[in-house]
């Protein structure tokens, strides 16, 4: 939970206080139970991060928890990396003019190991983790990696972890992921990031502040001192692998409806200002119109028009991403088309199905993430798009969607297919193979339309 000084200190049952694992002692909260990892049904969100008073992993998940994240999926998460060790609880805290959430995370680990990278990984690749979350995770803990290495000289597998190896703080990155994950977290922005002055005691000794984990984290990215030369740390290593995991970009509450906001705590009371970090969760215009991740009748246009261009000088693993932001800036298809060019180069199409409200943010996110310096807007067409909904079974007490399409209510269902990143997570949690978990989904799939009488 906390990157400064790590002790190891079991919990305590049945007291007004509880000791973390780092031997702070702190007022009992409310005990999260592990629940069921929550299956994400709501639509993309935008998350925008203020850490202009600092950023820290307990921070983040605590107002990623106070901004409607799942707790009892988050508390599931950590009971599968270290079953019956790791307990989550949260409590109402006054920081100046704010009632925030903090979060503490208890691990049941005395004078923790210096892990290294593939230990972590190790704990993470376990059956039933969500493979979002565990995409993020990963991603986190190698960054961290690559940071270390380089401000010790070495390299990346060589690396103790030391604080950020404590089972606490391997909670808080997991943690903060599995929570924006319930949250159905797309994009993230984070403002300038606040990472104090003067210096903080590590395992290392005492050093200047930014440490140089820090440092190496935030190249490429904007932060500020914020507070007097005594103000010490304020953004701690986990804080800032997590906010350059999740962020995209970094800039100010980017234009959005806004849906819920949360509050986190940190863990010192500081005179000179709250020490919160607040998130903000809500939906751009794009991610409202999208039906790229909601095929429900009222986001299926019948009107759009193709975004095309040609491009001979992309890097081929940009287009994943690139896709990605196609869709999100509100494309209801993208797709990728090999194609030969002139002398014989090769290049690709890049093209979009885009309706007539999204079409000036398509062309801007294309121009922005790929080389292109012209794009084809064809006029509108007119296409028949078959009525979609999902309908929930049951896998061996998972619950997968189905993807029905017909031409409306009473009408026969044209098509019926599972939702493959439900099968992905249910071969995950059965510790089987994809296609294992796609045949069992099958069968239910016959079941439910033999029940249903083949009506949508």
């Amino acid at each position: 939970m906390h990157d400064i000084v790590t002790g190891g200190a079991h919990h305590s049952h049945g007291h007004s206080h509880v000791t973390t694992a780092d031997g702070q002692v702190v007022e009992t909260g409310t005990r999260i139970e592990p629940g069921h990892i929550r299956h994400v049904d709501d639509g993309p969100t935008t998350l925008w991060i203020d850490a202009s008073q600092g950023a820290s992993g307990d921070m983040l998940l605590a107002a990623l928890l106070d901004a409607g994240a799942d707790a009892g999926s988050v508390a599931a998460v950590l009971d599968l990396i270290a079953p019956g060790a790791l307990h989550l609880q949260t409590r109402r805290v006054a920081r100046g003019p704010f009632s925030a959430m903090k979060v503490d995370i208890i691990a049941d680990e005395v004078d923790p190991p210096a892990r290294h990278l593939s230990d972590i990984e190790a704990m993470l690749d376990v059956p039933g983790m969500p493979p979002a979350t565990l995409r993020l995770a990963t991603s986190a803990f190698r960054s961290l990696a690559r940071a270390e290495a380089a401000a010790h000289g070495t390299d990346i597998e060589s690396v103790h972890f030391h604080e950020v190896g404590a089972l606490d703080s391997i909670g808080d990155i997991v943690g903060v992921c599995e929570a924006a994950r319930t949250l159905g977290v797309q994009r993230a922005v984070s403002s300038v990031v606040a990472v104090g002055a003067g210096t903080v005691h590590t395992q290392h000794g005492l050093l200047t502040v930014p440490p140089p984990a820090v440092i190496e984290l935030s190249q490429g990215w904007q932060v500020e001192a914020g507070g007097p030369t005594d103000v010490g740390e304020l953004c701690t290593p986990t804080g800032m692998t997590l906010i350059r995991t999740l962020c995209e970009d970094v800039g100010p509450l980017p234009r959005m409806t806004v849906h819920r906001t949360g509050t986190g705590a940190g863990s010192r009371v500081r005179a000179d200002r709250p020490g919160v970090l607040r998130a903000v969760i809500g939906a751009t215009s794009a991610q409202q119109h999208s039906a790229a991740h909601d095929p429900g009748p009222d986001r299926t246009p019948e009107e759009v028009s193709e975004v095309s261009a040609n491009i001979d000088d992309l890097d081929p693993r940009v287009w994943p991403a690139v896709i990605d932001r196609l869709l999100d800036a509100g494309s209801v298809d993208a797709w990728l088309t090999p194609i030969t060019m002139k002398r014989g180069r090769p290049a690709h199409t890049i093209s979009a199905l885009v309706p007539p409200a999204s079409v000036d943010d398509v062309v801007d996110a294309l121009i922005t993430h790929t080389s292109t310096i012209g794009v084809r807007i064809s006029q509108p067409w007119r296409r028949r798009v078959l009525r979609r909904t999902w309908r929930p079974v049951e896998v061996d007490g998972i619950e997968v969607r189905i993807k029905v399409s017909g031409d409306g209510p009473g009408s026969a269902i044209q098509q019926a297919t599972a939702e493959f990143r439900d099968i992905e997570e249910l071969a995950t949690i059965l510790g089987c193979a994809q296609r294992v978990a796609l045949t069992r989904a099958r069968q239910k799939l016959t079941l439910m339309l033999d029940g249903v009488r083949n009506e949508l």
